[in-house]
């Protein structure tokens, strides 16, 4: 368990425990930690966090020849897969979500937080055709007041998607009451849940600004 998590446990929320998860997510945390680290870290940690997040999709039996013998083996039953980039700091998870299903689908949701209102202000949405047949996962490092994460899921469900999922490598309590109340139908996958939010609506202990760490900038 984190240091940093509430005792409180909430509804529809898994936190992943594992411990190569928090070894990597307490090194992500470090201050001192370069670009290139912290970019590293958090594509290996979002790998993780995608076995999580799949861990139930359907599979069928097919007969395989292996240099041994014939067989049958579980492979996907073809359920399609999309995931979501919440740009930009989503794009961070995209990469090992691909590693493990190259064959899905990738839609895109750009938001940006103006810093005085802390409301999403969107620039971009861009999905796949058949949203509805698909298992949609959104993707975006950071849960901190929720309002970027619900904006995002109003516009894939607005797409037509009905089996969607959120993972994200931080969260806080405000972001995951505020997600779970718009859409209770939502599963949250989260490395962490961190203690509060501070006055600007960062999350704290947290990391900081994942998408400022992620690709250098300020």
């Amino acid at each position: 368990m984190s240091a940093h998590s509430p005792e409180n446990t909430f509804e529809g929320v898994t936190v992943v425990r594992h411990p190569l998860v928090q070894h990597k997510l307490s090194l992500m945390r470090r201050k001192e930690k370069s670009t290139a680290e912290f970019r590293a870290l958090l594509d290996e940690t979002a790998m993780l966090l995608g076995y999580e997040a799949m861990k139930d999709l359907p599979t069928e039996l097919r007969d395989v020849e292996t240099p041994i013998c014939a067989t049958r083996a579980p492979f996907l039953s073809g359920k399609k897969l999309c995931f979501v980039s919440i740009l930009r700091a989503g794009e961070g998870l995209l990469g090992a979500m691909l590693h493990l299903v190259p064959s899905a689908r990738v839609g895109h949701v750009g938001l940006y937080r103006d810093e005085k209102t802390l409301q999403p202000v969107e620039y971009l949405v861009k999905m796949p055709k058949d949203m509805e047949e698909r298992t949609v996962i959104a993707l975006d490092p950071m849960l901190a007041t929720g309002n970027s994460a619900i904006a995002a899921i109003d516009r894939i469900k607005q797409a037509g998607a009905r089996d969607v999922r959120f993972v994200c490598l931080l969260s806080a309590p405000p972001g995951v009451n505020a997600l779970r109340r718009a859409h209770p139908d939502v599963p949250i996958i989260t490395a962490a849940i961190d203690e509060k939010l501070n006055d600007v609506g960062f999350i704290v202990p947290g990391l900081g600004d994942a998408g400022d760490r992620l690709f250098g900038t300020k």
